[in-house]
Formats: C-alpha cells, sequence, structure tokens
C-alpha cells in the first residue's frame, strides 16, 4: 500500500495543470486541479495570506474553496508548501481556537510578522 501511495504522489507532484483553449476551469482532472491549488499556494509570499476562495479562484476553479482545503490535506509533507498563510474568509482561521493546528498556524503567522487577534489576521495581510 505505501509502495501505491508513493507512486500516486509522485504522479502527482509530476502533473501541471494543462488546459486547452476549450477547456473550462472545471474540466480540469482532479490530480491537476490539486496541482493547481499547491501551484498558487506556493507563491504566496511570506508576511502575506489569501483565503481558501480566493486560492481556488486563483487556481482556475471559482467557486471550490473546499476543494482548497481538500487539497492542503492531502498535500504530501514534502512539499512543503506555506499551508499556514491560507485562512477562511474574513482572514478567520477556521481551524478550533483548542486545537493544536490552530496554534501552529498562529505561530507561523506571527513568526512572519502577521499579527493574529482573536483568530483573525487583519485585511491588510489578505493578498488581492
Amino acid at each position: 500500500m505505501a509502495r501505491t501511495r508513493r507512486k500516486s504522489r509522485e504522479r502527482l507532484l509530476a502533473l501541471r495543470p494543462q488546459r486547452s483553449r476549450r477547456q473550462g476551469a472545471h474540466d480540469l482532472a482532479p490530480d491537476a486541479a490539486l496541482q493547481a491549488i499547491w501551484d498558487v499556494v506556493a507563491m504566496i509570499p511570506a508576511g502575506r495570506v489569501r483565503t481558501y476562495g480566493d486560492v481556488a479562484r486563483v487556481a482556475g476553479l471559482p467557486g471550490r474553496a473546499r476543494q482548497t482545503g481538500y487539497a492542503l490535506r492531502m498535500m504530501p509533507r514534502d512539499l512543503h508548501l506555506p499551508w499556514h498563510r491560507v485562512v477562511g474568509a474574513g482572514g478567520r482561521i477556521v481551524f478550533p481556537g483548542a486545537s493544536k493546528e490552530y496554534r501552529e498556524q498562529s505561530r507561523r503567522l506571527r513568526g512572519e510578522g502577521i499579527r493574529v487577534r482573536d483568530g483573525r489576521v487583519p485585511s491588510s495581510a489578505l493578498m488581492e
């Protein structure tokens, strides 16, 4: 099973979104959609954040914010993407306040100079 998982990861990492002019964003293969989301997350600079919906829109998948969350959950650890720079609508950290993930995301954002107050980042940190 581990061998199959490794092959799947290698295949996912090798994919790049390929679209022709006639192909719409919703026609992306699931693997290509994940790769497109990972590419967008990789481009978020330190000290800035994007919302799940914004990541999906920039990846060519408008209206699929939940797919961004799925892509981040399925992300291979060896990609080392800045997952902590992705927040919910309005700059809200989506993890429960007492969770390990909430504390880790807050710590990483603060380490990049982003103020986190009451589970939210300032609107000035959001990319447009």
